[in-house]
């Protein structure tokens, strides 16, 4: 339990001093989602989730209630930040996008334990297929391609990982390649488009679209091994840094935190991932496994993208580095799906 825990304590003791050095509201909101996410890793210790996630109409009910609230969204929600992606509740706000993430672990989970025999079957790859491309779809109109990304990583990965012939995985990429050439062009704002074009040209436009990763470059360049120290982050505290509480935190960490900083976050990172897929080698069951597998997969893209576009080396499309960037949704979802991983454990 505690090699569960233990990083996940490191990744939240650094969300909140670096939050604390940026916005004492951020701060005291963050410890908000935390404690109610500690609620939903106590609650785990006393739930069974294979009596309620085996339950067919359990997961189906998850997944549709997440479309629905998608759906919502889309329909009825303001525009914060450009986007439909958040349903407000009087001074909190709802990202359903981050309930589907849980719902397609659920989902796939569900499915594949009853097929992995026969992933190969295009009826199968079909189907889930369905499952990932209709939440995605919405969350694309949103505009969300941060989640869009997310749900099509988890299902990818399932594919990838439960030993699709890689003649299935070469036409799937075609596909992939012709459904994003349409995405361009009918689909994508033209400021998707100016981000895309923004990363494979970095040294242009500095201060138009690509100002955000520019400005990140500019703070983890000037950290240095040791940092400039808790809230001297010139690029972080004088506002020239982008959403540095969420998207950007990673590289306002590195700032006042340094080298060190960074690898003793990514490493906390990457012990966590290494502990959940160890909880799947060890279930008993293969939805169990299934389950981990998802949530190392829906962790593992969320960093790889959040770190990526800190340091140019993936397009910024607004994804939050998990257990360490402020927000309620997503912070819960991830305490969430971590209180799964930890019914296994206590079960396996």
């Amino acid at each position: 339990m505690f090699a569960l825990f233990i990083p996940v304590g490191i990744l939240l003791a650094a969300s909140l001093i670096i939050l604390s050095a940026i916005s004492f509201h951020f701060f005291v909101f963050q410890i908000i989602w935390i404690v109610l996410g500690i609620g939903l890793i106590i609650g785990s210790l006393f739930v069974d989730v294979r009596a309620i996630f085996n339950a067919q109409w359990v997961v189906w009910g998850l997944y549709a209630l997440a479309l629905a609230l998608m759906v919502l969204a889309l329909l009825v929600s303001p525009v914060i930040r450009n986007t439909h992606s958040w349903l407000v509740l009087g001074p909190f706000s709802l990202q359903p996008v981050e309930l589907m993430k849980v719902a397609l672990i659920l989902l796939f989970a569900n499915y594949f334990s009853r097929r992995h025999m026969a992933i190969a079957r295009w009826k199968n790859i079909f189907t889930s297929f369905l499952f990932f491309v209709v939440p995605a779809a919405i969350a694309v109109k949103l505009p969300d391609l941060g989640s869009a990304a997310i749900f099509f990583g988890i299902w990818f990965g399932f594919l990838l990982l439960l030993g699709l012939p890689w003649r299935r995985v070469v036409v799937a990429i075609v596909v992939i390649l012709l459904t994003g050439g349409l995405i361009w062009t009918y689909v994508l704002k033209p400021y998707h488009r100016a981000r895309i074009v923004g990363f494979l040209y970095p040294n242009q436009n500095a201060l138009g679209i690509n100002y955000s990763v520019t400005q990140s470059k500019i703070a983890i360049g000037s950290a240095g091994f040791w940092g400039q120290g808790y809230g001297q982050g010139t690029q972080t505290q004088l506002g020239f840094l982008s959403e540095p509480s969420e998207d950007f935190i990673f590289a306002a960490l590195i700032e006042e935190w340094g080298i060190v900083g960074g690898i003793v976050v990514v490493a906390a990172f990457l012990f966590l991932i290494f502990q959940i897929l160890r909880i799947g080698m060890l279930a008993d069951e293969n939805f169990e496994k299934f389950i981990c597998l998802g949530a190392a997969m829906m962790l593992g893209v969320q960093f790889l993208l959040n770190t990526g576009s800190t340091t140019g080396i993936t397009p910024v499309i607004g994804v939050t580095f998990p257990f360490l960037s402020y927000g309620g949704s997503s912070m819960l979802a991830n305490f969430f799906t971590l209180a799964m991983v930890n019914s296994i454990r206590k079960r396996s």
